[in-house]
This record gives C-alpha cells, sequence and structure tokens, in this order.
C-alpha cells in the first residue's frame, strides 16, 4: 500500500495522508460523487473531476505494480534477478521504462539474433564488443557467416538496451516529424488533400489532426511514417557507443549498432510512438466528449411550459408531440407544412387546435432534415396571429432513443416517430432527464468519436453522466429508471425496484423509505442519500443535498443567521469540518437549489435568419451546437450551422475552444466573415 501511496503522489497533487483516505473509502466501496461531495475533509478538498484523475492514476499506477511484482518473479524463476535489476525495476515510473528493462530477458526464438544465439555465437558477439581484436585475426577465427551471426547478436543488444531506448525515444519525441504522403488511392480533391504531403514536429502535432491523418491511413488514402535525423543518431554510435581505442574492427561494431538501429530499434519506436501519439490523442479528444456532455446535460430546463414536440420531414410530415409540464405525454399528430405538400393551410388549423386545447407556450423543433423550412413555418404563424415561442434543439440521439428497448417500454403504443418528438419536447423540458437514455456517443458531440478508444470514451461519458446527474440532484418521484441508475450507488436493478416500490406504495414522502426498498441497504442508502431530492417532503431537509447523516447538524442551524455565523468556531461547537459546514449552510440557505438555475436560459427565437438574407460583416445571435479542438459550430437558422473557428474567437490567443465557448451557449452578437452559398456554409467571428 506505502508503494501505492507513493507513486500515487508522484503523479497527482494529493497529499500523502489524502491518498490514503481516498484509498480506503474506495475499498470501503465509496462512490467518486459521495466522496467529491461528502468525504471534503478526508480528502483536502478534492472535487470530481481530480478525482477521476486520481482514479485514472489509481488504476495505472496498481498495472504498474502489479506487472512490476510479475517480471521480477519471472526474472527469478529463471535466475536473471539480481539487486542491479531490482533497483532499476523498484525505480520505473511507468510501463515503458519497465518494459525497457525487461525487454532483454524476453525469450525471442524466431529472431536472428536467437538463431545466432543457438549457434552458440555469444562469445564472439562478446570479444567483437570488446573492441580489442583486429579485423585480420577476427576473419582468422570466424567465418563471414559467424562473423555475421555475432554482429546480429550485437544489433539485438543495442536495440533493447533499455538507455539506448529512452535516449533514442526522448530524441524522437523532441525532434522527429511526421511525414504523410498521398497514396496510389489518395483523392486529390478529397477530405484529406489538406493532409497529404506534410511534415510536422511530433511534439506540437494536434491531436485533432493526427486523428484525421490516421483515419486517411486507415481508407489507405494516406501513408505516414516518423522521420528522424538518422545520420546524426549514427554518429553518436560512434562517438559514444564504440570504445575510443578500437581499431580496424570498428567497422564491424559500427554495421553491427547501425543494423540494430534502422532494422529494429527505430522501427520499434516508430511503432511505440505511434501509439502515444494515438494515446495523447484521444484522452485530448475524449476530454472534448466530456466537456460537451457536461455542458449538454447541464442545459437549463424549461418548466412551467406545455411543450410542443416537432421532428421535421418533407416526404412524411412532421411529426408532433405535446407534454405538459410534467413531461406527461398529451398527443401526437402529423403536419405537412413543407415540400413536397406544403399544405400550409392544414398545418396552421392543427397547430391552432392543438394550441387552444392545451395552451401550449413553448415549441422545440429538431434541428435535422427540414429544420429550417418547419422553423420558417412558425416564423409565419407568428405573422398571421398564431404567436409561439420557439426554438431548435439538437434532435441527435433521438431516432435512436425512439426504436431503444426503453422507449417501447415507456410508450409502447406509440408510433417510432411520435417517440422522436416526444424525445425532442423532452429535451427542451428536461435535457439531463431526457439525454441520459441515450447513448452518449449519439449525442452528435466532439469529433472522431469512431477513431479513438472506445472503452476509454464509454468509461468517460458514464463518469461524467454520474458526475453531472449527481451534481444536481434527482427528483426520486418524477425520475425514470434511467435517471435514478446514474445515482451514486444506484445500479439499474435498484433503480427498477424504487419505481416498483412507488407503483404500490405511492410517492416518497421521506428519504428514510428508501431503505424499504428492495436491495437497498445500508451501504447503498449511505451513497445515494445525499443526491436524491424529495420535492413535497415531509422534513424540508430531504429535499436538500445535505446528507442525512448531517441532518442533526442541520437542525442545530435553523432559524440562526446564517450570513453572521462564524464557520471556525461553528465548526467546532458542531464537531463537524468546515468543508462540509459550509455546504450545509449552502444548501439550507437554498433548498430544491438546481444548479442548472444559475446558467443561461434556453433563448426563443422570433425570427428567421435564411443564408440569403446574410451579409458579410453583418451579426447574427446563435447557440452553439458542437465544439471540436479547432473550432465551434454554431445554430444561427440556416441550414447548416456556421463554423467560428479557434483563431476567430476574440483578440487574445487560445489553446482550445472550451477555454472560451461552452455548449448550448447562446452567443447574442456573432459576425458573419464570409458566406458561401453554393455550399451553404457561413464563417463566424466573435468580436473583437
Amino acid at each position: 500500500m506505502q508503494k501505492l501511496i507513493h507513486l500515487l503522489s508522484q503523479k497527482t497533487p494529493l497529499k500523502k495522508e489524502h491518498i490514503a483516505n481516498i484509498l480506503s473509502l474506495l475499498d470501503e466501496g465509496a462512490t467518486i460523487p459521495f466522496i467529491a461531495r461528502y468525504r471534503k475533509e478526508l480528502t483536502g478538498g478534492a472535487d470530481d473531476i481530480l478525482l477521476r484523475e486520481f482514479e485514472m492514476h489509481y488504476n495505472s499506477a496498481k498495472n504498474l505494480l502489479e506487472r512490476k511484482e510479475e517480471i521480477i518473479r519471472l526474472l527469478s524463476e529463471r535466475e536473471f534477478f539480481t539487486p542491479e535489476l531490482g533497483e532499476a525495476i523498484e525505480a520505473a515510473q511507468t510501463l515503458r521504462v519497465l518494459e525497457n528493462i525487461y525487454r532483454p530477458f524476453k525469450e525471442q526464438k524466431n529472431s536472428r539474433a536467437a538463431v545466432a544465439i543457438a549457434k552458440g555465437l555469444t562469445p564472439l558477439a562478446d570479444l567483437i564488443a570488446k573492441a580489442k581484436i583486429s579485423v585480420r585475426d577476427l576473419k582468422a577465427r570466424a567465418s563471414q557467416e559467424e562473423i555475421e551471426g555475432a554482429q546480429d547478436i550485437l544489433a539485438q543488444r543495442y536495440a533493447e538496451d533499455a538507455r539506448e531506448r529512452e535516449v533514442l525515444h526522448d530524441t524522437l519525441w523532441r525532434f522527429g516529424s511526421l511525414e504523410t504522403k498521398g497514396t496510389k488511392t489518395f483523392d486529390p480533391n478529397g477530405v484529406y488533400k489538406n493532409l497529404a504531403d506534410k511534415s510536422e514536429k511530433i511534439a506540437h502535432i494536434p491531436s485533432h489532426r493526427y486523428l484525421a491523418i490516421m483515419r486517411g491511413v486507415k481508407e489507405k488514402e494516406l501513408s505516414a511514417k516518423i522521420t528522424t535525423d538518422v545520420e546524426r543518431i549514427e554518429s553518436n554510435i560512434k562517438k559514444y557507443k564504440i570504445p575510443s581505442y578500437a581499431g580496424d574492427i570498428r567497422e564491424v561494431l559500427f554495421e553491427a549498432y547501425k543494423d540494430g538501429l534502422k532494422r529494429l530499434l527505430l522501427p520499434s519506436l516508430e511503432r511505440e510512438i505511434m501509439s502515444e501519439l494515438k494515446e495523447r490523442a484521444d484522452l485530448a479528444a475524449i476530454h472534448v466528449f466530456g466537456k460537451n456532455l457536461t455542458q449538454l446535460l447541464l442545459t437549463p430546463p424549461v418548466s412551467h411550459r406545455v411543450i410542443l414536440g416537432v421532428d421535421p420531414a418533407f416526404r412524411t410530415g412532421c411529426k408532433l408531440a405535446v407534454i405538459d409540464e410534467n413531461g406527461v405525454f398529451l398527443e401526437g399528430g402529423v403536419i405537412y407544412p413543407t415540400e413536397p405538400r406544403k399544405d400550409y393551410a392544414g398545418a396552421k388549423k392543427t397547430i391552432e387546435k392543438l394550441v387552444t386545447k392545451y395552451k401550449i407556450n413553448g415549441v422545440a423543433i429538431g434541428n435535422g432534415t427540414a429544420s429550417r423550412e418547419t422553423t420558417e413555418f412558425f416564423a409565419k404563424l407568428a405573422e398571421d396571429g398564431v404567436k409561439l415561442d420557439f426554438t431548435v434543439v439538437s434532435e441527435a440521439g433521438a431516432s435512436v432513443y425512439s426504436a431503444s428497448k426503453l422507449a417501447s417500454q415507456e410508450y409502447p403504443d406509440l408510433d417510432v416517430t411520435i417517440r422522436g418528438a416526444i424525445s425532442i419536447a423532452q429535451r427542451l423540458r428536461d435535457p439531463m432527464a431526457t439525454l441520459v437514455k441515450i447513448d452518449p456517443k449519439s449525442l452528435g458531440i466532439g469529433q472522431y468519436q469512431h477513431d479513438v478508444d472506445q472503452k476509454l470514451l464509454e468509461k468517460k461519458l458514464s463518469d461524467t453522466t454520474v458526475d453531472v446527474v449527481n451534481k444536481v440532484g434527482v427528483d426520486i418521484n418524477s425520475a425514470s429508471a434511467a435517471l435514478l441508475s446514474y445515482v451514486a450507488g444506484l445500479s439499474p436493478k435498484i433503480a427498477n425496484n424504487i419505481l416498483d416500490h412507488k407503483k404500490k406504495q405511492g410517492n416518497f414522502s421521506s428519504k428514510e423509505e428508501l431503505l424499504k426498498v428492495k436491495g437497498l441497504g445500508a451501504k447503498t442508502f449511505e451513497q445515494a442519500a445525499g443526491f436524491i431530492r424529495i420535492k413535497e417532503p415531509r422534513d424540508m431537509l430531504d429535499n436538500t443535498g445535505i446528507h442525512p447523516e448531517s441532518y442533526a447538524i442541520a437542525r442545530k442551524l435553523q432559524g440562526k443567521d446564517l450570513d453572521t455565523l462564524d464557520l471556525a468556531e461553528s465548526a467546532k461547537a458542531l464537531d463537524v469540518g468546515t468543508q462540509t459546514l459550509q455546504d450545509i449552510i449552502k444548501e439550507l440557505k437554498k433548498p430544491g437549489f438546481d444548479p442548472r438555475e444559475e446558467l443561461p436560459a434556453v433563448p426563443f427565437k422570433e425570427g428567421l435568419t435564411e443564408i440569403s438574407m446574410l451579409s458579410e460583416g453583418s451579426f447574427v445571435s446563435g447557440v452553439v451546437r458542437n465544439i471540436t479542438d479547432f473550432g465551434a459550430f454554431v445554430d444561427i437558422g440556416i441550414k447548416n450551422d456556421g463554423m467560428i473557428h479557434i483563431s476567430k474567437m476574440g483578440k487574445q490567443r487560445i489553446t482550445h475552444p472550451l477555454e472560451v465557448l461552452s455548449l448550448n451557449q447562446f452567443l447574442p452578437q456573432i459576425e458573419v466573415l464570409s458566406i458561401d452559398k453554393e455550399k451553404n456554409k457561413v464563417s463566424l467571428g466573435l468580436p473583437s
């Protein structure tokens, strides 16, 4: 355990005592959200972001220590282990360094060196390595074939030398370049036209460009290789690797090491660095996915509105779904205001009827096919006296949800298309509660989602969803099983058991009633209770983020002037940590508080912008729909989203768009920089 704590103290900013506490909590079955929120004194106030990073380093450190033990065992079994090797293994900070130490001891039955060793040429190789024999004497002792075999042994020794590998690895990272070329099947006018015949320093290549290059390689349009100054490396071999006293044997040694460099070491390091570049690019892209998903899930809900969800289409018509203030489906339908029917009168009549019947006061329009034309229809309705607040929402994943098993369970008697319209309406009413029902990979956020490590991506998106859901809190009496399953400590099975209990016993009126749910024991209650909300409770504290274990402290504070309270003195008197006390006071001041309420509300449109109405230098408003490494895509009302390149995001230089923009952010003033009407593309910029 001490080795693990020491290693983690080098990898994270956490103190050793806090690391020990976190490891103990994790061993006891505590979840990251619970530790971040309710055990701050034990962790030094580490938030969920830092704890997720800790978790990553923890798993990596565990793997490293386990591999060290395995290598020591293997070396000991084969009687290769020495105290010097033990020290080197103990000092290794990464798996790469560790594997380089072990590399010379791996059995390689089919290599050229292995064949030479089997022929008994190791003593000859040792003799040449000492460089104290002349070429003439060497040829008198051994045949040319034997000399070449000995050189093969020396070549492999050079390629497997841990120090040589580390030095060259560092050299390639610092001075190497990634060189790309078009293949025979390369399309000079295709998507990879700007990536062919380029050379870029490995250390500086952006993650999104590397992923794009590798996609081109996968599609056989590009070739990519790592290049470096081989002559300089060869010069260093002559200067530092071969003894200064060597005579004409120098050339024999140099040829062996040069062969090891070109045939074995450089190709091996190229594969290694390509893998590291991929890992770096994956982590960067997955980080963007996580940030985008966080912002998407934290989109403020639109409350106190009866909402009409519209799933636009041309030939098959626009599907409609009306939901009430609580998200209950009321009625569905279809209108045909767009091509080919263009039945404006019939569509208007249907909408007027629904508005009158249900008092609809908000419209959510999906942003897919026919979205612009559908938005135009609602804008014209406003001109004709049917005034409705409407906004365009991302419909990414709506079709995935509508055809899912979950959707068929929730709306068994409805057509798939109407379920899609319901999802569009629901994601305006309560984005988080709706989007957790959809695989995050179907939400159209980030870039290169099919090119990155799928396990890492899935874990990141799952962890992100868990952290956001628990940060917001969940109303147990209105939540779906999908939403409840993301509450800390609750499994999908227990989430369904909660709903079954509610069906039989009615709504929960206290958190303690959770203990009556089948399969929900004390440990699960401890992890989940703080994140559960009961909107109409017997005890006001049940509608807060205060953990039941702290209710006694909270009750002692009720009725006091919390603004003038001496925090340190009160914490001492109540025998509670100051950070925990701060959180309790915050919750008492705002019971039922939803952090999404602090964010700007979703903007509703009042008109429509067509590309033909735009002019360079004019200003428009819009909503950020997607963020990538190189820019952001913004919905300004036309068919395709406009793009703000990273270089056009203000005066100050930034390294990533997420520094200044967030998903679903409303931008009241965006400058139109250029317009390509033929391709329906608009380049945008933030005012400088």
